[in-house]
């Protein structure tokens, strides 16, 4: 179900409209969304990301431009949920060229810097350097990177070993 106050960019895919559920969130350029996706209102999406099946992204949450979102993702946005009280709901901001890993999940309230990596399955729950990897429950720095270019060559090793 894809609500008519989504605001979507051009070129934006959504593999199947019928398989998602968008409300009144805002989706950039040459996106694109997997199925059973659910973003809620006052999301905010830039251009090129990519966001993977089963995930969610909640009420606060801002992703910059070539974001990468894999499965299973989950974003919260109550850190103390309860019936009896409103909820004020925290921003979280993930910026320029980030990767979260399948299965992980963000607590409301945080920022990951530029082309930092989440690990598959981690549990972040504060804020994330810039070009830094972060695995675990909680999550943690296991690498933090002084350029992109030494992230990407530690990537490539890692992609040819398979470690």
């Amino acid at each position: 179900m894809i609500d008519p106050d989504v605001v979507l960019g051009r070129n934006v895919r959504i593999f199947n409209p019928e398989q998602v559920n968008l409300f009144g969130c805002s989706i950039g350029d040459d996106s694109f969304v997997g199925p059973f996706v659910e973003i809620t209102r006052g999301v905010t999406i830039g251009k090129r990301c990519i966001i993977e099946s089963h995930s969610f992204l909640c009420t606060g949450v801002e992703l910059e431009d070539d974001v990468f979102i894999s499965h299973g993702v989950m974003f919260t946005n109550d850190l103390f949920p309860r019936t009896d009280r409103h909820v004020v709901y925290p921003r979280t901001l993930v910026r320029r060229f980030a990767s979260i890993g399948t299965g992980a999940v963000l607590l409301g309230g945080i920022e990951i810097g530029e082309h930092a990596i989440i690990a598959a399955g981690a549990v972040v729950t504060k804020d994330v350097p810039a070009l830094a990897i972060v695995k675990g429950n909680p999550a943690r720095v296991s690498r933090q990177f002084e350029s992109l270019e030494e992230l990407k060559k530690h990537i490539v090793s890692r992609q040819e070993t398979h470690e």
